[in-house]
């Protein structure tokens, strides 16, 4: 009977030491942190953002007056239609005239006391060729060699002056530099201008220029399409098409930003340079990137991190911020595929510290 009692006692002993060990390990398990953690993954970043941009004219020229005088005739007004080469304005300049008169009759002047020397010099060098000595002395052969050349210099000095008067008397004429459209007209008929002074613009708005500034985040994402769709103020229910044409390939110091240009198609007329735009653009890394929501990043005076978990342990690890797009936030540094990253990160989890990391799907 004791026998018997003493193996009962035994197994009962066995049996709750059995059950006691699992019973620490829950306790233990209990006692730790549980902390959400994901699988990092690359995947490819696409992004859509809108951003301000003007419309330009495709050329656009500033009509001068180049020489002082009075307006004699402007033959168009603002929204003309002109062509390359036609005439817009003319411009009356007697002070001009009267000197490109006068250096036209140097000119002459210059042209006939050369033809002189030199019909002097040819008839004193034959004659000194004469089987006769002494007919031609030496010195005035010399002498009306010297003067035919001083009068051939005086000759072509008078052509430089007046083809000068001549080119200056052609700015008296202000034609079209290209086809295109009068946007401004600054002077009337007998009106005084001077030099400098803004005379008629010729815009050529056939094809208008789209231009918008990129952040400098954005330039090396590159727009995934080359066309570009973009809405004006003039027409909010409708959207254009516009064309990537080039990129300045360049930062402005003071914006921060990178001009990407598209080209509209104005055949109709239907948008005006200088209007105000909203571009939306669609950006694409070359390559994949890293997506994780914001919470799994941390920013403190400091530094910027994820908390990689490794080995069990909490590690802290420095990142940049790329872009930010529907999916989460872009982040880069010593990351790879495969590492486990906290969820909802903060710094109170410090390097090393250990928890119950629990992967969520």
């Amino acid at each position: 009977m004791k026998q018997q009692l003493l193996i009962i006692l035994g197994s009962v002993i066995l049996l709750a030491s059995c059950k006691e060990k699992p019973a620490k390990q829950n306790a233990a398990t209990n006692a730790m942190d549980t902390v959400p953690v994901f699988v990092l993954r690359d995947t490819s970043v696409t992004k859509s953002i809108e951003l301000p941009a003007e419309l330009l004219p495709q050329k656009q020229s500033i009509l001068y007056a180049r020489v002082q005088g009075y307006i004699r005739e402007i033959k168009v007004d603002i929204g003309d239609r002109v062509h390359k080469g036609q005439t817009l304005a003319l411009i009356e300049a007697p002070e001009l005239q009267t000197k490109y008169a006068e250096f036209q009759s140097s000119l002459q002047t210059a042209r006939a006391k050369y033809m002189s020397s030199i019909d002097l010099y040819q008839r004193l060098y034959k004659a000194s060729q004469a089987k006769t000595a002494g007919i031609v002395a030496p010195v005035e052969l010399q002498r009306s060699y010297n003067q035919m050349v001083a009068d051939s210099a005086s000759l072509e000095a008078s052509k430089k002056l007046a083809q000068s008067y001549k080119e200056v008397a052609g700015l008296l004429v202000l034609a079209s530099p290209f086809d295109g459209i009068i946007t401004t007209r600054s002077a009337d008929r007998g009106a005084l201008v001077g030099n400098n002074q803004v005379i008629l613009t010729v815009q050529n708005n056939r094809t208008l220029r789209l231009r918008v500034a990129v952040p400098e985040l954005y330039n090396a994402a590159g727009s995934a399409k080359k066309e570009v769709s973009f809405r004006v103020d003039a027409y909010p229910e409708k959207l254009f098409t516009a064309t990537l044409s080039r990129k300045n390939g360049t930062i402005d110091p003071v914006t921060r930003t990178e001009q990407w240009e598209y080209s509209f198609n104005n055949s109709g007329s239907e948008l005006k340079a200088g209007s105000f735009a909203y571009v939306k653009l669609s950006l694409q890394r070359s390559g994949n990137s890293f997506i994780v929501s914001p919470g799994a990043i941390v920013t403190n005076q400091e530094r910027k991190f994820v908390i990689r978990v490794k080995e069990g342990k909490a590690e802290w690890v420095d990142v940049r911020q790329g872009m930010s797009t529907d999916k989460g936030i872009e982040i880069f540094g010593n990351i790879n595929n495969g590492d486990t990253l906290v969820t909802r990160a903060t710094d109170e989890r410090k390097p090393g510290t250990v928890a119950y990391w629990k992967t969520m799907k």
